[in-house]
C-alpha cells in the first residue's frame, strides 16, 4: 500500500467525484426536509400560516443564504488559512525546518512501518 505519490492519488479523484455529488444531494435533502418539517410542525399553529412543500423549503433556505449569508466567498475557511500563513511567517528558520521535517515524516511511505 502506498500512502503518498502518484500511486496513492490515482483513485482518489474518482472517489471524490462520486462522493461529493452524493454528499451535496444528501445535504440538500436533509436540510430541506428539516426546514419543511419544522415549518409545518410549528408555524401553522403559532402564526396561522399554511404548510409548505419540500421545494418551498429549499427556496426558503436559498433566500436565507442570500439575505444572511451572502455569496462573497470570504468565509471561515479562507481566514483560517490566512492565519496559518501568518503563523508560518513568524517562525524562526529552525522552527520552519523542524515543521517541514515533521510533515515529511507524516507523508513518507516507509516499508518498515507496514511490516
Amino acid at each position: 500500500m502506498h500512502c503518498c505519490g502518484q500511486e496513492g492519488r490515482r483513485g482518489s479523484w474518482i472517489k471524490y467525484a462520486i462522493f461529493i455529488p452524493i454528499a451535496i444531494a444528501a445535504g440538500v435533502f436533509v436540510f430541506g426536509s428539516i426546514v419543511m418539517l419544522l415549518w409545518n410542525a410549528l408555524l401553522p399553529a403559532i402564526i396561522g400560516v399554511t404548510s409548505i412543500t419540500f421545494w418551498q423549503a429549499l427556496g426558503i433556505l436559498v433566500l436565507a443564504k442570500i439575505l444572511f449569508g451572502g455569496f462573497s466567498g470570504h468565509g471561515h475557511h479562507r481566514s483560517y488559512h490566512r492565519g496559518g500563513h501568518e503563523k508560518w511567517m513568524h517562525l524562526t528558520p529552525e522552527q520552519r525546518e523542524k515543521m517541514k521535517a515533521e510533515w515529511k515524516n507524516r507523508c513518507e511511505c516507509g516499508t518498515d512501518k507496514a511490516e
